[in-house]
């Protein structure tokens, strides 16, 4: 197997709470029961800061996140200069410039499959919401694009439906313009450090944001870590379109998270691609994430009641985080 490859695990905090033995065990006075309070609470509080990055992510998407302020609305050229695009953005507390995550959704769109034809920052899908909330905890600036919305496409597309979508919504020739519109965007806020943005995607995101990353990608002449993304993250994108086969080579490093049980697109055909864009000179690590399925982080009950998912999403969250912090920050 290629050593550049690995096949990730995470390991689990298991909380245990002993019941009292005996009835003299439960006679407790208050004086002792108070003091026992105090001190569970002060170990609590020691080891909630010891918990990793995942299992930050996972309080999040999990309780919801009630108190989380909802992602500003904004609006920018794509970078084809004629379609305004809404877009999502997820600030951090504290004043100063910060490093920024492009954020690019999935062939369903980034709004809620309950949005009910209302789509706002408020019917945003729980993953959307919990990534762009994860960021701006970690203080990065999160900017959503919606690319199918001000296309006329806000419910997205169903599973299957790769062959019947619009050109006007291509990951190949569309998308990354709309990646290098959000890029200018924030570089013109002063909020932001301008060379210091990375991109993320999923699913067809994640297709998008492979097209973005090429040395001879659309949006964007002579790209460098400088002009363009400093680096991206990607996950389970489809790997056999046309603009990704024969020679690829990005221009700033690229994370690649990849779902062996994916019954979406072929892992198989990533890895393979994997393989040819390393040998082309690419800076690219991928992650094969055995029994994961297509997406893996997706919050909802019916994806994290499989092990592999809720492993494969802790593993995520924790990489994503050091990727980007040590090649956006340093």
């Amino acid at each position: 197997m290629d050593t550049k490859y690995q096949r990730a695990s995470a390991g689990r905090i298991l909380l245990r709470v002993r019941r009292p033995d005996t009835l003299s065990e439960m006679a407790t006075t208050d004086l002792q029961r108070v003091h026992t309070e105090r001190c569970a609470t002060v170990i609590l509080a020691k080891e909630i800061r010891k918990l990793t990055t995942c299992w930050i992510f996972a309080l999040l998407v999990f309780a919801g996140n009630t108190f989380a302020a909802e992602p500003e609305t904004v609006h920018f050229q794509s970078g084809d200069h004629q379609l305004n695009l809404v877009g999502y953005l997820f600030l951090p507390s504290g004043g100063g410039a910060h490093v920024a995550v492009v954020m690019l959704h999935g062939r369903a769109g980034p709004y809620s499959s309950l949005a009910n034809g209302v789509y706002t920052a408020a019917t945003l899908s729980k993953r959307h919401r919990a990534w762009g909330e994860f960021w701006a905890e970690h203080g990065f600036v999160a900017l959503l694009v919606d690319s199918f919305g001000p296309r006329g496409y806000p419910s997205g597309f169903p599973k299957g439906s790769y062959e019947d979508r619009p050109s006007a919504v291509s990951e190949q020739t569309v998308r990354p313009l709309d990646a290098y519109g959000a890029l200018r965007y924030l570089r013109g806020r002063g909020d932001i450090i301008a060379d210091r943005i990375g991109v993320q995607g999923w699913s067809n995101g994640g297709m998008t944001v492979l097209v973005t990353m090429s040395d001879h990608a659309p949006g964007i002449d002579q790209p460098t870590p400088v002009t363009g993304f400093r680096a991206a993250i990607v996950e389970y994108p489809g790997c056999g379109m046309e603009a990704v086969k024969g020679r690829y080579l990005s221009y700033a490093p690229i994370l690649m998270m990849i779902a062996s049980a994916d019954a979406e697109v072929s892992p198989k055909r990533c890895e393979e691609f994997a393989q040819r864009a390393r040998a082309s000179g690419s800076n690219l690590e991928a992650i094969v994430y055995a029994g994961a399925e297509h997406d893996f982080d997706d919050p909802s009950t019916g994806k994290q009641s499989n092990p592999a998912n809720r492993r494969a999403t802790e593993d995520a969250m924790r990489r994503a985080e050091a990727f980007f912090d040590a090649r956006l920050r340093r």
